[in-house]
């Protein structure tokens, strides 16, 4: 669990290649999203999607903490799994396609699989207790001390930031003929985050840099993904604390949970902020 992160780097290159190859294959942005989102679910094997389901039927049952558990160890998906499943599927795709269009869909990936993976090594810090004996959650419970997790997070957050930071000073060192340095200090005027879509910022031609450039205020975008990553972790926190209270302890349904929802989290993030 203390390397989880690692783990999704991995699997968030490997989405992102799909995404890229189907992009460069003149796919449109929406179905070489569908193609990544769908390979992630592949080469997890839909783990992590069945602890959603399951968790969703368990807290959506209103009963009893044993009953919920009894509920999550079923095969079948009941209608709070479905619905879940759906929403969730429906968010990380269109949170990709828009990344996509926007021209940040393969970092936003890498970053919100990262996510994914960093909630759970959260979600295994020493005091959290497993629900019930023997699975997953109970292997895995309070396993991560949380100076480990404190130091993934940075270099998590770090890794972020520097892979954008790098990304982005090269597409505007070929659009602008200011400096690196001089761009990032003082955005110039009349370049914002998305291309003529008329959000704070925006302006009619390309720009990559978030606030209100005009006025000389922009946050440099690269800043957005490791904002993106700490609103992913809250979201996994929010949920691993419902859990926690209403199941008594972390199964690895919620640690399944946990991963689509952080991942989910991350891209919304990813598209508002970044």
């Amino acid at each position: 669990m203390t390397v989880a992160p690692i783990v999704g780097v991995l699997l968030g290159a490997v989405a992102g290649v799909v995404l890229t190859l189907a992009l460069e294959l003149g796919i449109t942005p929406l179905p070489a999203s569908v193609l990544a989102v769908g390979t992630l679910a592949l080469l997890t094997r839909g783990l992590h999607l069945d602890g959603l389901a399951d968790l969703a039927d368990g807290l959506g049952s209103g009963k009893p903490a044993e009953q919920a558990l009894d509920i999550m160890k079923r095969s079948d998906i009941g209608p709070f799994g479905v619905v879940t499943l759906v929403f969730t599927l429906l968010i990380q795709v269109g949170t990709l396609t828009q990344a996509t269009t926007a021209g940040v869909g393969p970092i936003a990936l890498v970053a919100a699989c990262v996510t994914g993976r960093l909630a759970l090594t959260w979600a295994c810090l020493v005091g959290i207790p497993s629900a019930r004996p023997g699975g997953l959650g109970s292997m895995v419970a309070g396993t991560v001390r949380r100076g480990v997790a404190l130091v993934m997070t940075v270099l998590v957050l770090a890794g972020t930031a520097a892979v954008a930071f790098f990304h982005f000073s090269d597409v505007l060192a070929s659009r602008l003929p200011d400096s690196r340095f001089e761009v990032f200090l003082s955005p110039p005027s009349g370049y914002g985050l998305f291309e003529g879509t008329g959000m704070a910022g925006a302006s009619d031609g390309p720009g990559l840099l978030l606030g209100d450039p005009a006025a000389g205020s922009g946050l440099p975008v690269f800043w957005g993904f490791p904002v993106a990553v700490l609103v992913g972790l809250l979201a996994a926190w929010v949920l691993r604390r419902r859990a926690v209270r209403r199941l008594g302890g972390i199964t690895g349904d919620v640690l399944g949970a946990l991963v689509e929802t952080a991942t989910a989290a991350a891209l919304v993030a990813c598209v508002i902020i970044a």
